[in-house]
């Protein structure tokens, strides 16, 4: 059986509010709703955890649940003051955050674009190369009434949009209570008994980090220096892609060259023309690079624009 999170020791600088709840059909909903209820209650930064989770809402409408007490399942309400235009860089840079907050045990994550967190593995696999998956993450604009925004808001001007941001990250499970092969732990990577209340304080620290500087530099992450921390732990950025556009609106096969200013992935196509994807899945083709093999070169401006691949995203 897996231990409980140690509610005395869950006290994050920075947050207004941690609520843990024993289940939860999903953190992102619950959270969600309860914002549009009352937002007053819930000032940013806060977040919502559940021991366990039933019925997870991933990207493109996936569903998923958790074993009890085997892994991170929360939910975080940030009002981020940035452009709108650049709010696409909300999960990247949570998937920043949580890379931060597992590898200071030793273990080497990595980000895939646009929402996943992997972990080395010794053989690959389709779709992801040398890695394995061990958390992914959903963020969701939630709808409120006007005037709504300005709880945790500082600051004059407009309020800031609500944003649910949804992290899974397997923590303590076996083989056996993982839903896919192709997913991993912290665990089952070689990280001992890893403790979920630390890596929590630390994951929610992490992205309490990470988003102050997003907002001190007006939403520019090159301006922060978290566009050149991003591509150091980027295991897609280099590599030879395939992007499974949403609403099946087709594909792009190249290499992944860049990121734009809103977070869009930049694919030079074999034919040499420049793709931007702002949503969909995306496999690895080919034996992805280890974030550290090198570090990523900025793309050219010329492969930043080009023909667009607009798809619904998440934040846009």
């Amino acid at each position: 059986m897996h231990p409980s999170l140690s509610l005395d020791r869950l006290t994050v600088p920075g947050f207004a509010r941690v609520d843990v709840v024993e289940t939860s059909p999903s953190t992102n909903a619950e959270l969600a709703a309860a914002v549009r209820a009352d937002p007053a209650a819930w000032p940013a930064p806060s977040a919502l955890v559940a021991e366990e989770q039933t019925a997870g809402r991933g990207r493109a409408g996936r569903t998923w649940e958790t074993p009890p007490r085997a892994s991170l399942t929360v939910s975080v309400l940030l009002r981020p003051r940035v452009p709108a235009e650049t709010l696409g860089w909300l999960p990247l840079l949570a998937g920043l955050a949580v890379v931060r907050a597992v590898s200071d045990g030793g273990v080497a994550a990595a980000v895939k674009w646009p929402n996943d967190v992997l972990l080395p593995a010794p053989d690959a696999v389709e779709g992801l190369g040398p890695y394995r998956k061990v958390a992914g993450i959903l963020a969701e604009v939630v709808p409120e009434a006007p005037g709504a925004g300005s709880a945790g808001a500082t600051g004059a001007g407009p309020a800031a949009p609500a944003v649910v941001l949804g992290i899974g990250l397997n923590v303590s499970q076996s083989a056996e209570e993982l839903p896919v092969p192709t997913a991993t732990s912290l665990a089952l990577a070689g990280r001992p008994r890893p403790d979920r209340t630390d890596v929590l304080v630390r994951m929610l620290g992490e992205l309490h980090a990470v988003v102050r500087r997003w907002e001190e530099a007006d939403g520019d992450v090159a301006a922060a220096g978290l566009l050149d921390e991003y591509r150091a732990v980027s295991a897609t950025l280099g590599t030879r892609v395939r992007a499974e556009l949403a609403g099946g609106a087709g594909e792009v096969v190249g290499e992944a060259v860049g990121l734009d200013e809103t977070g869009a992935l930049a694919i030079r196509t074999d034919a040499g023309e420049a793709r931007t994807v702002t949503a969909g899945d995306v496999w690895h083709l080919r034996r992805a690079r280890r974030p550290h093999d090198r570090v990523n070169r900025p793309a050219d401006p010329g492969e930043l624009v080009g023909s667009p691949c607009r798809a619904a995203p998440d934040l846009r």
